[in-house]
């Protein structure tokens, strides 16, 4: 456990994307935008596509799941640090149709919102950077100097 550290709530944003936006794309830029370094980020809502990805351990890549229907979020979690010192945000989604069939992964760029509201909570404390593990093939958190 080489990589824990306190950190202090700040303040939150709460919001709504507006409709046709991307999510991750959006959050990102608002990150850059107010200076957010450190935090969460929640949302529920719908979107009108979704792109989702997954990580092959033993391919070591990313592979992607493109589903070009309307879903519900059911829950879209994660959190935001540093990656080459900008605004990076990683965050896992999950999505409902509408037969209770559920769909799952990591919040890649594509997830187009139809309505979207957002919490991002913001941290004080040291930032956490990400950066190139080879034991995994992933940026990983460690704690920035």
């Amino acid at each position: 456990m080489n990589c824990i550290h306190t950190v202090q709530a700040k303040n939150r944003y709460m919001g709504r994307l507006p409709r046709g936006s991307d999510i991750l794309k959006t959050i990102t830029e608002l990150c850059r935008r107010e200076g957010i370094r450190l935090g969460r980020v929640e949302a529920i809502g719908a979107v009108e596509k979704a792109h989702l990805g997954y990580y092959d351990q033993q391919a070591r890549e990313y592979r992607y799941n493109q589903l070009d229907r309307p879903l519900e979020i059911t829950s879209l979690s994660g959190n935001i640090s540093l990656r080459d010192g900008e605004p990076f945000v990683h965050a896992h989604v999950t999505l409902a149709d509408s037969d209770g069939r559920t769909y799952g992964g990591h919040l890649a760029e594509g997830n187009i919102a139809f309505a979207c509201e957002f919490m991002v909570e913001v941290f004080e404390g040291a930032p956490l950077e990400r950066r190139f593990d080879e034991e995994t093939d992933l940026y990983l958190w460690e704690p920035s100097s």
